[in-house]
């Protein structure tokens, strides 16, 4: 699945060194949560991880892990990425 994307978030994968590849598979499997401020927050949650798992298969899967605490953030309004980043060990996604 493709969304639109703004520049800044354009400029914010780059910057943190996402790749598309994973954008996409944020899109199409990612968990999502809102963020209360008119936003989607999608991030990969362990039931998403394995349906990737069978879907995908292991082993790409596991060649990309170092990815897999990647989030993106998406308008509600129209779909649009507003972001991109990297979850570090000590960073959660806050669950309303």
């Amino acid at each position: 699945m493709q969304a639109i994307q703004t520049s800044h978030s354009v400029v914010r994968a780059q910057q943190r060194g996402v790749p598309t590849l994973i954008q996409n598979w944020l899109l199409d499997y990612g968990a999502e949560q809102f963020d209360g401020h008119g936003g989607v927050v999608r991030f990969f949650s362990n039931e998403c991880i394995r349906k990737m798992e069978r879907d995908i298969g292991k082993v790409p899967l596991k060649r990309m892990s170092e990815y897999l605490r990647c989030y993106l953030v998406q308008s509600s309004s129209d779909g649009a990425v507003i972001t991109v980043g990297k979850r570090y060990e000590n960073q959660h996604i806050w669950r309303h």
